[in-house]
């Protein structure tokens, strides 16, 4: 079987014409580099080097120059393998990261470049899917507002308290009763994830909003409730844009939605995606 050494060994012997001058190159002794091209010549079943003797140069054999063509491929391809190991374990390589509107908008820009600023060659994709239970397959990591099941390892990064959101002078300044909303024109996102929570909350106390309008975008609800369609009860992490209208805290308060990050079960995380957990942590703590 050839190995790497000795091809490495030939290569420096029919560069520098002796095995003394292989020797110095290579941190080995002469008898050592005589050792290995032994054990080459071994393995392919023939002389690789003519040896005049003296002070002339060895050559190689034509069995040899087959053998170093081939070989230096097979270095070259060592060579990249290690370097691309390197970099791998340096933080480089790539990253899948699924995620919704309120970590795209608020959170994930600051983690993306304090990545790319440590990283600038990682490839980061991000895969943005409103849905009421993602999955981690496919993905090196997963944000979800609630915990997921299935198999997962996952960790909570954030609570995100909800509020009223309405048009300025709805409501007298402070906290607004949840039996308020009874009853009361709403625009709201779809009852999947933790709007479904939310709706069912609702319901345990009596309220029954009358909602004129679902939408999946956060921007969208708010435009919705700016132009007097009715009241909206938002995360807060969603509330990027609240120019032109007034929030208020519930009474009772919503609990609030939990959001995780999440990744399968018994999988090694990359350096990069380790490294987007922590600055996840990092960022969600200055929110």
């Amino acid at each position: 079987m050839l190995d790497l050494r000795h091809l490495a060994t030939l290569d420096a012997v029919a560069a520098e014409g002796t095995f003394g001058r292989a020797a110095d190159r290579l941190g080995y002794t002469q008898s050592a580099v005589s050792q290995q091209v032994a054990a080459l010549e071994k393995a392919v079943g023939g002389a690789v080097f003519d040896r005049p003797g003296g002070p002339k140069p060895v050559r190689l054999t034509p069995l040899g120059e087959v053998v170093l063509a081939h070989g230096r491929d097979l270095l070259a391809r060592a060579q990249a393998t290690e370097d691309a190991v390197e970099r791998f374990k340096a933080g480089e390589g790539r990253v899948d990261i699924g995620t919704f509107q309120s970590i795209t908008n608020v959170l994930l820009p600051a983690v993306v470049r304090r990545l790319l600023d440590e990283h600038p060659n990682a490839d980061i994709r991000l895969f943005e899917e409103e849905t009421d239970q993602p999955t981690a397959d496919g993905l090196d990591l997963v944000f979800f507002d609630g915990r997921l099941t299935g198999d997962v390892e996952q960790t909570k990064i954030l609570d995100d308290p909800y509020a009223l959101v309405t048009r300025p002078g709805q409501f007298a300044p402070g906290p607004v009763p949840l039996t308020a909303l009874h009853n009361t024109a709403m625009v709201a996102q779809p009852p999947i994830c933790d709007q479904a929570r939310v709706e069912r909350v609702y319901a345990d106390h009596g309220v029954a909003p009358l909602i004129v309008f679902r939408t999946a975008d956060n921007r969208g609800v708010l435009s919705m409730v700016r132009a007097g369609m009715g009241l909206a009860v938002m995360p807060k992490l969603a509330l990027d844009d609240t120019r032109g209208l007034a929030t208020h805290d519930l009474e009772p308060a919503l609990a609030p939605r939990e959001i995780y990050l999440a990744w399968q079960a018994n999988r090694t995380l990359s350096p990069l995606a380790t490294k987007v957990v922590e600055l996840t942590r990092q960022t969600a703590r200055t929110l």
